[in-house]
Protein backbone atom coordinates (compact mmCIF):
# COMPACT_ATOMS: atom_id res chain seq x y z
CA UNK A 1 0.00 0.00 0.00
CA UNK A 2 1.67 3.48 -0.97
CA UNK A 3 -0.43 5.35 0.88
CA UNK A 4 -3.37 5.25 3.54
CA UNK A 5 -6.24 8.13 4.57
CA UNK A 6 -5.27 10.09 7.00
CA UNK A 7 -8.50 12.11 8.80
CA UNK A 8 -7.94 15.92 8.82
CA UNK A 9 -9.57 15.58 12.50
CA UNK A 10 -7.09 12.78 13.84
CA UNK A 11 -5.90 15.13 16.19
CA UNK A 12 -9.57 15.80 17.68
CA UNK A 13 -9.48 11.91 17.91
CA UNK A 14 -10.10 11.37 21.80
CA UNK A 15 -7.18 8.96 21.90
CA UNK A 16 -4.57 11.07 19.99
CA UNK A 17 -5.91 13.42 22.43
CA UNK A 18 -4.69 11.41 25.59
CA UNK A 19 -1.49 10.27 23.63
CA UNK A 20 -0.25 13.72 22.82
CA UNK A 21 -1.09 14.86 26.14
CA UNK A 22 0.94 12.45 28.05
CA UNK A 23 3.47 12.08 25.45
CA UNK A 24 3.29 15.28 23.22
CA UNK A 25 4.24 15.82 19.66
CA UNK A 26 6.97 12.83 20.31
CA UNK A 27 4.32 10.23 21.15
CA UNK A 28 1.70 11.44 17.72
CA UNK A 29 5.29 11.02 15.38
CA UNK A 30 5.88 7.73 17.02
CA UNK A 31 2.45 6.64 16.48
CA UNK A 32 2.33 8.18 12.54
CA UNK A 33 5.64 6.28 12.15
CA UNK A 34 3.81 3.36 13.41
CA UNK A 35 1.27 3.67 10.90
CA UNK A 36 3.19 3.71 8.30
CA UNK A 37 5.45 0.62 8.98
CA UNK A 38 1.90 -1.49 8.87
CA UNK A 39 0.46 0.43 5.95
CA UNK A 40 4.14 -0.37 3.68
CA UNK A 41 3.40 -4.21 5.54
CA UNK A 42 -0.53 -4.48 4.77
CA UNK A 43 -0.30 -6.73 7.61
CA UNK A 44 0.19 -7.25 11.60
CA UNK A 45 4.59 -6.89 11.76
CA UNK A 46 6.62 -8.68 14.80
CA UNK A 47 6.39 -6.95 17.77
CA UNK A 48 10.03 -7.05 18.43
CA UNK A 49 10.83 -6.56 14.55
CA UNK A 50 8.81 -3.17 14.65
CA UNK A 51 10.09 -2.28 17.74
CA UNK A 52 14.10 -2.30 16.56
CA UNK A 53 13.25 -0.68 13.06
CA UNK A 54 11.52 2.21 15.40
CA UNK A 55 14.21 2.34 17.51
CA UNK A 56 11.72 1.70 20.06
CA UNK A 57 14.21 1.89 23.68
CA UNK A 58 13.82 2.48 27.45
CA UNK A 59 11.93 6.10 26.77
CA UNK A 60 9.57 5.21 23.99
CA UNK A 61 8.65 1.44 25.71
CA UNK A 62 6.61 3.47 28.16
CA UNK A 63 4.42 5.43 25.08
CA UNK A 64 4.42 2.30 23.48
CA UNK A 65 2.56 0.63 26.32
CA UNK A 66 0.32 3.56 26.76
CA UNK A 67 -0.91 3.47 22.87
CA UNK A 68 -1.44 -0.61 23.46
CA UNK A 69 -3.47 0.37 26.98
CA UNK A 70 -5.85 2.56 25.09
CA UNK A 71 -6.38 0.78 21.92
CA UNK A 72 -4.28 2.90 19.35
CA UNK A 73 -1.72 -0.36 19.14
CA UNK A 74 -3.03 -3.99 18.98
CA UNK A 75 -0.55 -6.90 19.83
CA UNK A 76 -1.14 -9.80 20.32
CA UNK A 77 0.71 -13.41 19.36
CA UNK A 78 3.66 -11.41 19.25
CA UNK A 79 2.72 -9.17 16.45
CA UNK A 80 1.51 -5.45 16.27
CA UNK A 81 -1.22 -3.84 14.32
CA UNK A 82 -3.55 -0.88 14.07
CA UNK A 83 -7.67 -2.05 13.29
CA UNK A 84 -8.32 1.23 11.77
CA UNK A 85 -5.56 0.61 9.46
CA UNK A 86 -6.04 -3.22 8.42
CA UNK A 87 -9.65 -2.04 7.95
CA UNK A 88 -8.84 0.30 5.20
CA UNK A 89 -5.69 -1.97 3.67
CA UNK A 90 -8.69 -4.65 2.84
CA UNK A 91 -10.61 -1.54 1.02
CA UNK A 92 -7.87 -0.96 -0.84
CA UNK A 93 -6.93 -4.08 -2.01
CA UNK A 94 -10.46 -4.30 -3.30
CA UNK A 95 -10.46 -1.00 -5.14
CA UNK A 96 -7.29 -1.63 -6.79
CA UNK A 97 -8.63 -5.28 -7.79
CA UNK A 98 -11.56 -3.59 -9.01
CA UNK A 99 -9.48 -1.29 -10.88
CA UNK A 100 -7.61 -4.02 -12.24
CA UNK A 101 -10.51 -5.44 -13.39
CA UNK A 102 -11.91 -2.37 -15.46
CA UNK A 103 -8.73 -2.10 -17.66
CA UNK A 104 -8.59 -5.35 -18.40
CA UNK A 105 -11.58 -5.30 -19.66
CA UNK A 106 -11.16 -2.24 -21.30
CA UNK A 107 -8.54 -4.15 -23.43
CA UNK A 108 -10.77 -7.02 -23.97
CA UNK A 109 -12.83 -4.58 -25.35
CA UNK A 110 -9.71 -3.24 -27.79
CA UNK A 111 -8.79 -6.26 -28.65
CA UNK A 112 -12.69 -6.91 -30.12
CA UNK A 113 -12.77 -3.78 -32.22
CA UNK A 114 -9.77 -4.15 -33.84
CA UNK A 115 -10.58 -7.56 -34.75
CA UNK A 116 -13.87 -7.75 -36.96
CA UNK A 117 -13.86 -10.97 -37.85
CA UNK A 118 -13.64 -12.36 -34.44
CA UNK A 119 -16.03 -11.67 -31.17
CA UNK A 120 -14.94 -12.86 -27.89
CA UNK A 121 -17.26 -12.51 -24.53
CA UNK A 122 -15.87 -10.48 -22.26
CA UNK A 123 -17.70 -11.90 -18.60
CA UNK A 124 -17.28 -10.53 -14.91
CA UNK A 125 -14.50 -11.63 -13.33
CA UNK A 126 -15.08 -13.72 -9.85
CA UNK A 127 -16.10 -11.05 -6.66
CA UNK A 128 -15.27 -14.20 -4.09
CA UNK A 129 -12.82 -12.04 -2.69
CA UNK A 130 -14.80 -8.93 -2.31
CA UNK A 131 -17.57 -11.40 -0.34
CA UNK A 132 -15.28 -12.42 2.08
CA UNK A 133 -13.42 -9.06 3.17
CA UNK A 134 -17.04 -8.05 3.44
CA UNK A 135 -18.04 -11.29 5.47
CA UNK A 136 -14.58 -10.64 7.64
CA UNK A 137 -16.02 -6.76 8.21
CA UNK A 138 -19.31 -7.51 9.40
CA UNK A 139 -17.85 -10.56 11.71
CA UNK A 140 -15.33 -8.06 13.59
CA UNK A 141 -18.29 -4.93 13.72
CA UNK A 142 -20.47 -7.90 15.54
CA UNK A 143 -17.86 -8.78 17.66
CA UNK A 144 -17.13 -5.80 18.53
CA UNK A 145 -20.48 -4.05 19.28
CA UNK A 146 -20.61 -7.14 21.61
CA UNK A 147 -17.18 -6.33 23.43
CA UNK A 148 -18.98 -2.59 23.47
CA UNK A 149 -21.93 -4.26 25.11
CA UNK A 150 -19.73 -5.65 27.72
CA UNK A 151 -17.61 -3.19 28.52
CA UNK A 152 -20.01 -0.39 29.34
CA UNK A 153 -22.14 -3.30 31.68
CA UNK A 154 -18.66 -3.90 33.03
CA UNK A 155 -18.13 -0.53 33.81
CA UNK A 156 -21.95 0.34 35.39
CA UNK A 157 -21.79 -2.10 37.59
CA UNK A 158 -18.03 -2.11 39.21
CA UNK A 159 -18.11 1.73 38.71
CA UNK A 160 -14.72 1.52 37.08
CA UNK A 161 -14.94 4.22 34.60
CA UNK A 162 -11.45 4.20 33.45
CA UNK A 163 -11.78 0.85 31.88
CA UNK A 164 -11.58 1.48 27.86
CA UNK A 165 -10.52 -0.92 26.27
CA UNK A 166 -10.31 -5.16 26.20
CA UNK A 167 -7.25 -7.02 25.73
CA UNK A 168 -7.31 -9.62 22.86
CA UNK A 169 -7.20 -12.60 25.45
CA UNK A 170 -10.41 -11.26 27.25
CA UNK A 171 -11.97 -11.00 23.85
CA UNK A 172 -11.31 -14.66 23.23
CA UNK A 173 -12.54 -15.14 26.55
CA UNK A 174 -16.06 -13.41 26.29
CA UNK A 175 -16.87 -14.37 22.24
CA UNK A 176 -16.07 -18.12 23.92
CA UNK A 177 -18.36 -17.63 26.48
CA UNK A 178 -21.13 -16.04 24.40
CA UNK A 179 -21.16 -19.31 22.74
CA UNK A 180 -23.08 -20.97 25.53
CA UNK A 181 -24.20 -17.97 27.77
CA UNK A 182 -25.97 -14.58 27.47
CA UNK A 183 -24.53 -10.72 28.15
CA UNK A 184 -28.00 -11.56 31.03
CA UNK A 185 -25.66 -13.79 32.49
CA UNK A 186 -22.78 -12.29 32.29
CA UNK A 187 -24.49 -9.43 34.17
CA UNK A 188 -25.67 -11.48 37.21
CA UNK A 189 -21.98 -12.67 37.70
CA UNK A 190 -20.40 -9.32 37.73
CA UNK A 191 -22.94 -8.51 40.27
CA UNK A 192 -22.17 -11.58 42.39
CA UNK A 193 -18.66 -11.08 42.06
CA UNK A 194 -18.90 -7.45 43.35
CA UNK A 195 -20.98 -8.71 45.78
CA UNK A 196 -18.73 -11.22 47.41
CA UNK A 197 -17.02 -10.50 50.89
CA UNK A 198 -13.67 -10.70 49.68
CA UNK A 199 -13.70 -8.57 46.67
CA UNK A 200 -15.91 -6.13 48.60
CA UNK A 201 -13.21 -5.81 51.56
CA UNK A 202 -10.60 -5.25 48.48
CA UNK A 203 -12.63 -2.83 46.83
CA UNK A 204 -12.89 -4.75 43.61
CA UNK A 205 -9.57 -4.60 43.43
CA UNK A 206 -9.01 -7.81 41.52
CA UNK A 207 -12.56 -7.71 39.31
CA UNK A 208 -11.64 -6.76 35.95
CA UNK A 209 -13.08 -7.52 32.42
CA UNK A 210 -9.88 -10.49 32.00
CA UNK A 211 -10.67 -12.26 35.26
CA UNK A 212 -15.04 -12.55 35.38
CA UNK A 213 -14.54 -13.58 31.62
CA UNK A 214 -12.34 -16.66 32.65
CA UNK A 215 -14.51 -19.75 32.39
CA UNK A 216 -13.88 -20.92 35.95
CA UNK A 217 -14.42 -17.13 37.59
CA UNK A 218 -17.41 -17.23 35.82
CA UNK A 219 -19.25 -20.49 36.39
CA UNK A 220 -18.26 -19.69 39.92
CA UNK A 221 -20.08 -16.32 40.10
CA UNK A 222 -22.52 -17.02 37.42
CA UNK A 223 -23.99 -20.12 39.32
CA UNK A 224 -24.50 -18.01 43.03
CA UNK A 225 -27.85 -16.68 43.95
CA UNK A 226 -29.91 -16.04 47.32
CA UNK A 227 -30.39 -20.12 47.21
CA UNK A 228 -27.43 -21.08 45.99
CA UNK A 229 -29.02 -22.99 43.11
CA UNK A 230 -26.46 -24.06 39.88
CA UNK A 231 -27.56 -21.51 36.72
CA UNK A 232 -27.34 -23.80 33.82
CA UNK A 233 -26.28 -22.89 30.31
CA UNK A 234 -28.89 -19.93 28.53
CA UNK A 235 -29.49 -19.07 24.58
CA UNK A 236 -26.52 -18.82 22.30
CA UNK A 237 -25.82 -15.50 21.48
CA UNK A 238 -23.03 -16.56 18.71
CA UNK A 239 -22.47 -19.83 16.44
CA UNK A 240 -19.79 -22.01 17.75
Amino acid sequence: MKYFLHDTSAFEDEKIIELYKNYGYEGVGLFNVFLEKIGKQEKPIKTDILKFQLNIGKRLEKCWSFMEGIGLICSTDGESFNNNLLNFSESYKIKKEKTREKVSQWREKQKNIKTVTSYETVSNHSKVKESKVNKNKETINKEQEIINEFLELFKKITGKLRIRVVDEKTKKQLIELLKSYSMQDIEIAIKNACNDQYHKESKLKYITPEFITRADKFQKFVSMDDNLNIKQPTKQMLPR
